[in-house]
């Protein structure tokens, strides 16, 4: 008899199926009987007490059941993840490599399963989800040949927490792991909450596979937070986040001898005054849009001398009218797909609504490419480009990080107004001054209140040789990348560069 069940199955989903079906063949022990996945923690898989749903921000469907491991089984987790540290950290140098390069050799060997189910896991596109994994693999191939050097005269720290965001899972989280554990240290991370967990427990279980001391718990943050934080076996945290979550994580770090890393979000401005290069600005608007402006060096704020603003609109919209949105996986092209949910997509969709009942004039607003769905697909998580002017000063949209595709123009008549609007957010990671006048770029971008500062040209996390960090309120702790990262997380005779308290 045919399965009329079976009919009714949208193809693309299939294919979600058949992705968690090879997961379960390749790492069968990450999952219970039911196909639920569980937590490996140092070593064995616990089993929580409930699961929550992945939800594939793509199309609505449930991809697979995420363990919610309780505040008990984490503490203990912490603890069993603890005593992996002192032999972990006894094997020599070259013994640590050997063991960090067989677990990149079985990352490469199941990329393409880990690529897939990440565009699901989150809703990127297969270049997108591919460039995420790649740099992982890449970057940590890069410290495995330079960070011997990096480690003279250093000792790892002992277990160091990860709890991150989730628009990168592989690329800062999984990598700020391996280096962390090439350094010595055992390590435990926090499945993101709104995405990402499924391939991440696929790609530690890999990790556990070859040997590496490296924890993976799943739940909710108000249960972990404790365990993950402030366990007195933690010997430091990695934060990824929001400015109101790294706050609270930062009031109970400040005063204890643990090393810490908060990098936090900030409104990333783009200053432009004095300016005529309106193509390679154009095709940097572009640009910009990769992953929906889902990232942490997103710029949303275009501060524009007023004179400008006519040319700067006819820019941005002869360059965001032909960015595509749609599923990222039907085949069509699209340049990014759904936002992380469709609560954040309804979330933004009301800031933009609540900002026009205040006065604001949306100058542009996208549509989906009609042509890159399913007749009967979830659309709610996805939302296209818009620019908005005269957003009200005391608004969300105009004091925080949208983290999606929507875009605030904000006109001024004076270098001071320039600097001062672009300044908005008490510190930023990333900001740029567009300009003709090198003398003025020089002047403006050293008065940006942010970590890295480009002159007509977007300025990127970066990673490897390049340090990130972040200044004001958008970041705490120990700066990252190359030599920093490696400092951060191992103690030694040199001084920890940061943003740290007075």
């Amino acid at each position: 008899m045919l399965n009329t069940e079976l009919v009714r199955e949208p193809p693309l989903h299939l294919e979600s199926r058949r992705l968690l079906a090879e997961a379960r063949r390749v790492v069968p022990e990450a999952f219970d009987a039911q196909g639920r996945l569980l937590s490996p923690i140092a070593g064995t898989w616990a089993r929580p007490p409930a699961w929550f749903n992945a939800v594939s921000p793509i199309d609505g469907r449930v991809l697979a059941e995420l363990p919610l491991l309780d505040a008990a089984q984490v503490a203990e987790g912490v603890e069993q993840a603890a005593a992996e540290f002192a032999p972990w950290a006894a094997r020599p140098f070259e013994d640590r490599a050997r063991v960090i390069a067989e677990a990149v050799e079985l990352l490469r060997e199941h990329r393409e399963l880990l690529v897939r189910m990440l565009a699901w896991d989150i809703g990127k596109t297969l270049p997108t989800a591919c460039n995420d994994v790649d740099r992982c693999l890449s970057g940590i191939e890069w410290y495995l040949e330079q960070m011997g050097e990096m480690l003279e005269d250093r000792t790892p720290l002992g277990l160091v927490s990860n709890i991150a965001s989730w628009n990168y899972p592989f690329s800062v989280l999984l990598l700020n792991v391996l280096v962390q554990a090439l350094a010595g240290n055992s390590v435990i991370a926090k499945i993101p909450t709104q995405g990402g967990g499924v391939s991440l427990t696929i790609a530690f279980a890999l990790l556990r596979r070859a040997g590496l001391p490296v924890s993976l718990a799943g739940g909710r943050g108000r249960d972990l937070s404790e365990a993950l934080v402030g366990h007195p076996r933690i010997a430091g945290v990695a934060f990824i986040g929001g400015r109101t979550n790294g706050a609270e994580v930062h009031r109970r770090l400040r005063d204890t001898d643990k090393r810490y890393a908060l990098e936090m979000e900030g409104v990333n401005a783009y200053a432009i005054t004095n300016f005529t290069d309106w193509n390679a600005l154009g095709r940097q608007i572009r640009a910009g849009f990769d992953f929906g402006k889902q990232r942490c060096t997103a710029y949303t704020r275009w501060v524009v001398e007023q004179s400008l603003v006519p040319r700067f609109v006819r820019t941005y919209v002869d360059a965001v009218s032909t960015l595509r949105v749609g599923n990222p996986l039907l085949g069509a092209h699209v340049d990014f797909g759904p936002l992380i949910s469709t609560s954040k997509a309804e979330e933004l969709r009301s800031r933009i609504a609540e900002a026009r009942e205040l006065g604001a004039a949306v100058l542009y607003q996208g549509e989906l490419a009609e042509d890159a769905f399913t007749a009967w697909q979830e659309r709610g998580a996805y939302l296209p480009p818009s620019l908005l002017l005269g957003v009200p000063r005391d608004s969300e949209l105009y004091l925080r990080e949208p983290f999606g595709p929507v875009d605030v123009l904000v006109p001024v008549d004076s270098e001071e107004e320039l600097v001062r609007e672009a300044n908005v957010s008490n510190g930023a990671l990333v900001a740029s001054v567009a300009t003709d006048d090198p003398e003025l770029a020089e002047r403006i971008a050293a008065r940006l209140n942010a970590f890295k500062v480009g002159i007509n040209t977007l300025r990127s996390r970066g990673d490897r040789e390049e340090s990130f960090g972040g200044r004001g309120g958008s970041w705490a702790g120990a700066f990252v990348g190359g030599t920093y990262l490696v400092r951060a997380f191992t103690d030694g005779p040199h001084p920890i560069e940061g943003n740290w308290p007075d």
